[in-house]
């Protein structure tokens, strides 16, 4: 009898033991109590502008309808240069007809190191307005580069702000993704990438309960059941990073941050431009509101603007921004 209680004790304290350890290390909890004050301004009304803009482009913004890409591309070179942008145009040919990938740089240009940020603004199929996936990644880069035209602080690190073309299938996950050109360029060019941040649907949102979904059963043991936070997606050996980078988001944030750090056999780990870097063995993340585990209307017709939660899309922006800035180093 005795010899059971002691065996029933010892399994339950190696359970608890586990599960501490599987928290710690998947979830690597925030120590960072938010409410700093951000000098910055994220306009959400502009955020909401630019998403309309590119979910209503009629035909949608896909590889099938090449007048609307060129729209797409338009508008974003055309904000871009508005804010005293020198505009490239990188040609991604991997369909009969050449689209591009939209590149800026912010900082010196003799920088030995290099912080990317992209988000891509093709749409999935040919029915989908793609408002959160991923207009939603886009309008909020813009707003980033905006801001750090207005503000111009002093890097270190050069900031190359990119938004891709062909992230969707059946381009994704090969070397015809616009987001591989990049990256392949990059090496070529003998550049040193320090971290690339994806900007991968970041404006949906629901206080219902059970709204949040997960890849695997056991991540219900450790993350909210509800859709109200936005995530920070790594894999293990970008945890660091990852950490830092969060933190940096959760000072001046209210909408909460949490992070995964896992490797690509689970579900959605990967499923970004970011895993273009990771081939160049360089750290590389995804900030994402967890695309179909949340938004069930991911790359159906029903991804509409309407659906987004600008407010707090303007929040998460805020956040990436400074935690962008400290990835560059002042």
């Amino acid at each position: 009898m005795k010899v059971s209680k002691l065996f029933f004790s010892t399994t339950v304290l190696f359970l608890f033991a586990l599960w501490v350890f599987i928290f710690f290390y998947l979830r690597s909890p925030n120590l960072v109590v938010s409410g700093e004050h951000s000098e910055i301004s994220v306009s959400a009304a502009t955020l909401e502008n630019d998403v309309r803009f590119l979910a209503g482009l009629t035909p949608n913004r896909s590889y099938h309808h090449t007048e609307s890409m060129y729209k797409a591309e338009e508008f974003v070179s055309d904000k871009l240069k508005s804010f005293g942008y020198e505009v490239r145009l990188q040609s991604v040919d991997s369909y009969k007809t050449p689209f591009h990938n939209i590149i800026a740089r912010y900082g010196d240009p003799n920088a030995k190191e290099l912080v990317v940020i992209g988000a891509h603004y093709d749409a999935a199929g040919e029915h989908n307005p793609g408002a959160d996936d991923n207009a939603s990644g886009v309008a909020g880069l813009l707003e980033i580069a905006r801001v750090l035209m207005e503000r111009k602080p002093k890097l270190r690190t050069a900031i190359e702000l990119v938004v891709y073309t062909l992230e969707e299938p059946p381009f994704f996950g090969g070397h015809s993704m616009g987001s591989a050109y990049h990256a392949d360029q990059l090496k070529a060019d003998g550049e040193n990438v320090k971290l690339m941040v994806s900007l991968e649907m970041i404006g949906y949102f629901s206080d219902e309960f059970l709204s949040q979904s997960f890849p695997m059963p056991l991540l219900y043991g450790f993350y909210p059941w509800t859709g109200t936070f936005i995530g920070v997606v790594s894999s293990p050996a970008d945890r660091d990073v990852t950490i830092d980078f969060k933190r940096s988001m959760s000072r001046v944030m209210e909408v909460p941050v949490y992070s995964v750090s896992a490797p690509s056999i689970m579900t959605g780990i990967d499923f970004s431009d970011h895993r273009s870097y990771w081939a160049h063995e360089w750290p590389a993340l995804m900030v994402t509101d967890t695309a179909f585990f949340r938004n069930h209307e991911y790359h159906e017709a029903g991804d509409t603007p309407d659906r987004l939660n600008y407010k707090k899309m303007s929040d998460v922006v805020t956040g990436v921004y400074h935690a962008l800035i400290n990835a560059a180093g002042r």
